[in-house]
């Protein structure tokens, strides 16, 4: 069955880009209502924008929707993985700025949030997109693919020169909370470099080491260090949820990252969509409803994280 949040839940923070302060809540919503976001600080036409794959739009270095009146709403990506991972496919995000609050740079406060107030069942099915046929979409060495599968599987590759990251790979079967339990608190990384660029471009002027994991060749410059000896994996596959929850369900099939980044991923369900054939929506009976990510899930999951 569908769910939504039995009650609101509000955050605060910083945006990670801009630099600037947002107020978010995040309200329950009725049976087939979706994700949709409001900027309540406009005066525009509509202010509404739909957390859907085709109203993004191109954005460095995070996931940003665009509606027809030009309201926008950036790095939508641990949110959507968030709302995802705990089974929630209901609700009206209201926020008060361009740019959802980066918090920890993870997904966990969302999590920890959402899971505290409860979810509520609403009687109506589930209906998720199952993939029918292999599509992959390619950008030099970064490819993304779906294909066929009885659930979600993610499996992602990152290869970086610096040692503290280097390779590392993961597969995982999203089903029945692996999301809370394995990614979730897995924050947002870059380099000491690519920190300092970015500022001198204006971009990341609310990222800290607070928020952030930061690289400096062989060294982890966050205080504590990791959280996981593969965290920016793991983060990489939580990004993958959060832009794989644009479709407009959840998605029954295998996710393949290598390299891959937001506008990739992006273009891997314009490619999905555009292919008669490739996919279809389905009604979730309980047995696959029980494979779905979320389902199952619990407060005390997030203690057990890997």
């Amino acid at each position: 069955m569908q769910r939504t949040l039995k009650t609101a839940v509000s955050f605060s923070g910083l945006g990670l880009h801009s630099g600037r302060p947002a107020r978010m809540t995040v309200r329950p919503a009725s049976a087939d209502y979706g994700i949709w976001f409001r900027r309540t600080d406009l005066k525009v036409t509509d202010t509404l924008i739909p957390a859907r794959w085709d109203v993004v739009v191109p954005s460095k270095l995070c996931t940003l929707l665009s509606n027809a009146s030009g309201a926008t709403v950036s790095t939508v990506e641990h949110i959507m993985a968030a709302l995802a991972g705990c089974g929630i496919h209901n609700a009206l995000i209201e926020i008060d700025g361009p740019e959802i609050p980066i918090m920890d740079g993870s997904s966990a406060v969302f999590v920890d949030r959402f899971l505290a107030v409860g979810l509520r069942e609403q009687m109506i099915p589930v209906r998720a997109i199952r993939v029918l046929e292999a599509i992959e979409v390619r950008e030099g060495d970064a490819v993304a693919r779906l294909e066929p599968s009885e659930m979600l599987e993610i499996d992602f590759t990152i290869d970086f020169a610096e040692k503290a990251i280097g390779h590392q790979a993961k597969h995982l079967n999203m089903a029945n909370g692996a999301f809370v339990r394995e990614l979730c608190d897995s924050r947002t990384f870059c380099r000491q470099a690519d920190v300092d660029a970015m500022r001198a471009n204006g971009l990341a002027l609310g990222g800290t080491v607070d928020n952030a994991v930061v690289f400096d060749g062989d060294h982890v410059v966050s205080p504590g260090g990791l959280r996981h000896a593969d965290e920016p994996v793991r983060h990489k596959m939580l990004d993958a949820l959060g832009d794989l929850a644009l479709a407009g369900g959840p998605i029954l099939g295998r996710y393949t990252g290598t390299r891959a980044g937001h506008a990739l991923t992006n273009k891997l369900l314009h490619a999905l969509f555009a292919k008669r054939g490739a996919w279809k929506m389905v009604e979730c009976g309980p047995t696959t409803g029980l494979k779905l990510p979320g389902m199952g899930v619990a407060r005390a999951d997030l203690a057990a994280v890997a």
